[in-house]
């Protein structure tokens, strides 16, 4: 067959609206497949770093490496369900969803029933282990804002059930993650959300003032706050603060110089052994960059972002507006925290904690991600029709 004979059906086989380019890309590779192989061995490296920061702990140098394959076991069985779900019938339990979330959210604000670790209360003790509500509650919001979303397609430009109603929502969820506190959970679930009201078409008018005046109201709450004034003060001079507010930051630079481009080998770190607080979790990528070098902090950059362009390119093909936006939520709640914890780590930007996903040492966020690359692998599945259909094409306009 002719090279212009293969091109000429490429285009003819393209879904409508879609790229020669991206067409073929579907044809050579499963986006959800590749998503599925970086989410993979993501896992497995966080698996071997965490079994070297296990040796930190004394009484059990297997503790956490084993913990974190008990959750990886929960993991795997609620990927396959989420992967074999039916998203339209599992549609209709939305506000049942979000109720159980928000309600979830209040109890863990409530003494003796949320577990309160380093001053924040965020747990629920659920017998096998602790379960952070906020990471289960981001995407639920991400549903429920598809849901109502789409619904109201023809109201979308409008302010009070295209914008306020909706904006409202995403508030809710985000004050109470913030009472918990957990600032940075809260800011990550009020930029999905209002993407995903950019992407559904809410007016411009409406949101960049709201964009605006929400960074105002942070801006402020960081001056009144001493402690995260203080992350953003010593985040502009981490070496005259490296004693104190920027002693985290500081310890994952030097990682960083100590790893140089093939590492010190595993277990043969010094951060993990103590000198780097939170070195299994929020800074566990300082631990990748110590011990396995320049070579494998690069892979992980660049396995999140093949999960994002294969994410981007397998939007392409959603059926209508309610599953494009839930795909595209859980694909930022996934790359957006990645992006904030490699930012976070090498000094790009102000101390937050936030877990790598894949990586990091904790359940429910693996639990989370097992949801979104279960999805993602459910929608690649039934995606069998291409692009939206003409009535559902609020995201391909953004109005002024």
């Amino acid at each position: 067959m002719s090279r212009s004979r293969k091109s000429r059906e490429a285009r003819a086989n393209a879904p409508r609206g879609e790229s020669t380019v991206a067409a073929r890309f579907h044809q050579l590779v499963n986006p959800a497949s590749l998503i599925l192989v970086c989410a993979i061995g993501l896992t497995l490296l966080g698996l071997t770093v965490l079994f070297s920061a296990s040796q930190s702990y004394q009484s059990d140098p297997y503790f956490y490496v084993r913990k974190q394959i008990t959750w990886l076991g929960v993991a795997l069985l609620v990927g396959f369900l989420a992967a074999r779900v039916n998203l339209e019938k599992l549609r209709a339990l939305t506000w049942w969803f979000v109720a159980i979330a928000l309600l979830g959210l209040v109890a863990v604000a409530i003494p003796g029933v949320g577990v309160e670790v380093n001053g924040s209360r965020r747990w629920l003790d659920i017998g096998i282990g602790r379960l952070q509500v906020s990471e289960f509650a981001k995407l639920v919001m991400v549903f429920g804002l598809a849901h109502y979303l789409s619904a109201n397609l023809s109201r979308i430009r409008t302010f009070w059930r295209g914008f306020a109603l909706p904006l409202a929502g995403v508030g809710v969820f985000c004050l109470l993650i913030l009472l918990e506190p957990d600032f940075g959970t809260a800011m990550l679930t009020g930029a999905v959300g209002t993407t995903m009201m950019l992407l559904a078409g809410v007016r411009l008018l409406y949101l960049v003032p709201s964009v605006l005046a929400g960074a105002g109201l942070l801006s402020l709450a960081i001056y009144l706050d001493p402690v995260r004034l203080a992350r953003i003060t010593s985040f502009l001079d981490v070496e005259a603060n490296r004693s104190d507010g920027a002693y985290q930051l500081w310890q994952a630079i030097l990682a960083f110089g100590a790893g140089g481009v093939e590492g010190v080998g595993i277990g043969n770190g010094r951060q993990q052994m103590a000198f780097l607080p939170e070195a299994h979790t929020d800074f566990i990528f300082a631990i990748v960059g110590e011990e396995l070098g320049l070579t494998f902090t690069l892979a992980v950059v660049i396995a999140f972002l093949l999960i994002f362009l294969a994410g981007i390119l397998h939007l392409r093909r959603a059926p209508n507006l309610f599953q494009f936006l839930l795909v595209a939520g859980s694909l930022l709640l996934l790359t957006l925290q990645a992006i904030i914890n490699l930012g976070v780590v090498t000094g790009l930007l102000p101390t937050k904690g936030m877990s790598l996903p894949f990586i990091s040492y904790g359940g429910s966020n693996l639990l989370l991600m097992a949801m979104i690359v279960g999805l993602m692998i459910n929608t690649q599945t039934a995606w069998s029709r291409p692009v939206l259909r003409d009535s559902e094409r609020g995201l391909k306009e953004v109005a002024i």
